[in-house]
């Protein structure tokens, strides 16, 4: 059991029979009365963000957390197929769980699966990756007053917006926390 004073972002608890990864915890004390702790819930099974206060003098269950390094070798269907580097098991990891991150799928690219209670629940992919541009319209010579910025479609189908001088071709770093350009690689 997790006294609720320590309570952490990133921290995963079992509450109500769910698993739910603490997005925010904060110690709140009003005057003359109980004090007690404020917390953002994500529910790993669903997805949902629930704000609960727990009395300062409650606990918790932790839930099991770990992380296996994976390297993604195919897909099918709406499968993705992982194997684990540690003992070369393949793991199916479905399309809902790697929603939009999907699109930084590369060929032998390494992650790290989330596990929780021994259930993969997330895919956390390096911060930067890079990318091939396949399609952008041309930039314009003079266009360039605050930072302007141009649609561009990326390798695996990701769109992103991207500055007026990057060229079909041209690879970039991209920063897989906000799908936001970060530098032309060369």
């Amino acid at each position: 059991m997790l006294d609720v004073n320590d309570l952490r972002k990133g921290d995963a608890i079992i509450f109500d029979g769910e698993t739910y990864l603490v997005l925010e915890a904060n110690f709140h004390r009003a005057q003359q009365r109980k004090a007690n702790v404020r917390t953002k819930l994500k529910n790993m099974k669903k997805g949902n963000i629930v704000e609960k206060s727990f009395s300062s003098t409650e606990s918790v269950e932790e839930a099991d957390i770990s992380y296996k390094k994976a390297q993604y070798t195919y897909n099918e269907d709406n499968n993705y197929i992982f194997m684990i580097l540690d003992n070369y098991e393949q793991v199916y990891v479905s399309e809902d769980i790697l929603g939009d991150s999907k699109f930084y799928i590369q060929d032998n690219c390494e992650v790290d699966l989330q596990y929780i209670n021994d259930e993969i629940t997330s895919v956390r992919f390096p911060i930067h990756i890079n990318l091939q541009v396949t399609y952008t319209e041309p930039g314009f010579k003079g266009d360039t007053t605050g930072g302007a910025t141009k649609p561009a479609e990326l390798e695996t189908g990701l769109k992103i917006n991207v500055p007026l001088f990057i060229e079909i071709g041209d690879k970039i770093k991209v920063d897989t926390r906000d799908n936001s350009y970060t530098e032309r690689v060369k």
